[in-house]
């Protein structure tokens, strides 16, 4: 049962193509910061690889045939893609499903306020965090303003070197005595997620100077009032962009990995596999992280909405062909699992754990305690996958998120799994999940893309 590092399996050219994929994804993470810019990256690369948008399609009289290639997105914060297979779509879909979020902090919608001359940012963080890892960090602000008229204004202020950083301060060590005898959980309150972003006073005015200076700001580079906070979505994440990691240069260090990790290998092997015989998708998700929910996330019927448009392009609709397709349907639910921490291993199974460069992450179930909140995948699909994978020399290790009764989380894989489908848990293994900055192996990040590309041609 024990497997060779995947390093060692590699020829010159395995590594040179590995290096590409990761310089790739590497920019893909520094780009795509929020939902909205990972969406507008995917359609941009669905648009060269030959894909068409399904809003076209729909109500003008066209029809979708084997090898047609169309994509379709939802208030720019989720897509999925398709390509139309030789076989009847009703025999089921071949979907690599990942989502797009990741936690950090959002702006609330009255964030502006200023305290003993110093003007701040009130926030909200989202998803699961520990919010000590928060302060002292150079951070940005990604996201839009809409205004009134519908005008959008697109603000990205803290990637560029010549961009100022943001920031939440955090209490000296000489003062911190008190604030250091607190459990880790309180140590910084979400309340105290206050971001500092300016202390210039503007003159001539008698209150708020600090404020009013930076409206004055806001209002001179992207025609902003303060009013405009109440219908923008504006999120705060680690400034500066993806990095190689270790001297090595075999890992990758960067915010948003969890999932953009698996989302992006999940897209490339869509817009990499074509000449299918099952019809297949790949779709990109919002709101995972704070449980799936809204019309971004994975409840939305968006989804099932968008497989019932194609049945009716490619003939006749109607609710039983919806119904045999999405129940014949075999899905990858792509997200991240936890990744052996040396430093950490008492939380750890060390049979039942997944290693950096072992390959995919095969999770048959996640959940907490006794498998609550899993989908808990069925051996059969599991067989055909392993045979899969040791047919085209796939590298993958299964493993479970920690020992039983040391916590727990989730994935999307519950929600699609609920139409009867087969699902399993399929993505990379990442260290410092959750937190600012995730590392992941550059190798497990190529197998991923190659074994995705693999259950994509699956018949």
């Amino acid at each position: 049962m024990e497997q060779k590092n995947t390093w060692l399996s590699y020829k010159d050219a395995d590594v040179k193509e590995l290096e590409a994929l990761n310089e790739d994804y590497k920019s893909f993470l520094i780009k795509g910061k929020t939902e909205r810019e990972c969406v507008k990256l995917s359609v941009e690369m669905a648009k060269e690889a030959g894909y068409q948008d399904l809003e076209d399609l729909i109500g003008a009289g066209k029809t979708l045939k084997p090898g047609d290639k169309v994509f379709r997105t939802w208030m720019k914060k989720a897509i999925v893609l398709f390509e139309i297979g030789t076989d009847a779509i009703e025999n089921g879909l071949n979907i690599l499903g990942a989502h797009i979020d990741s936690p950090r902090m959002d702006l609330k919608q009255n964030p502006l306020y200023e305290d003993t001359e110093l003007a701040l940012l009130d926030t909200h963080y989202y998803g699961g965090v520990k919010k000590y890892q928060w302060v002292t960090l150079p951070l940005a602000l990604h996201g839009v303003v809409v205004k009134k008229d519908g005008s959008v204004i697109e603000l990205s202020i803290g990637e560029d070197p010549k961009d100022p950083v943001v920031g939440v301060t955090d209490l000296l060590i000489h003062l911190s005595s008190k604030q250091m005898e607190k459990k880790a959980s309180v140590v910084v309150e979400g309340e105290d997620l206050n971001v500092l972003i300016g202390s210039r006073p503007l003159e001539g005015e008698e209150k708020d100077q600090v404020k009013l200076y930076i409206l004055k700001l806001l209002k001179d580079e992207y025609a902003m009032e303060e009013e405009d906070f109440l219908s923008a979505e504006i999120e705060v994440v680690p400034a500066g962009g993806a990095r190689d990691f270790g001297l090595d240069r075999s890992m990758i260090m960067s915010y948003g990995q969890d999932d953009r990790v698996c989302a992006y290998t999940s897209l490339v092997a869509m817009l990499n596999v074509t000449k299918v015989k099952r019809t297949t998708c790949c779709i990109l998700v919002d709101k995972e992280e704070i449980g799936s929910v809204g019309a971004t996330g994975m409840h939305s019927k968006f989804f099932e909405n968008t497989v019932a448009e194609i049945i009716n392009l490619i003939g006749e609709y109607n609710d039983l062909k919806l119904r045999r397709t999405l129940q014949n349907s075999f899905m990858l639910s792509s997200d991240v699992s936890a990744a052996f921490d040396p430093n950490y291993p008492s939380v750890m199974e060390k049979k039942n754990a997944a290693y950096f460069g072992k390959g995919l992450v095969l999770n048959k179930y996640t959940g907490a305690r006794g498998k609550s909140g899993s989908n808990d995948a069925n051996p059969e699909f599991i067989a055909k996958l392993r045979n899969e994978f040791d047919t085209h020399h796939i590298a993958f290790q299964t493993a479970e998120l920690g020992k039983v009764d040391e916590g727990g989380g989730g994935t999307i894989a519950y929600i699609p799994a609920a139409y009867a489908m087969n699902v399993i848990d399929c993505g990379v293994a990442v260290l410092n999940m959750h937190a600012p900055w995730e590392i992941t192996s550059k190798s497990d990040v190529y197998e991923a893309k190659k074994g995705y590309e693999v259950f994509l041609r699956s018949e």
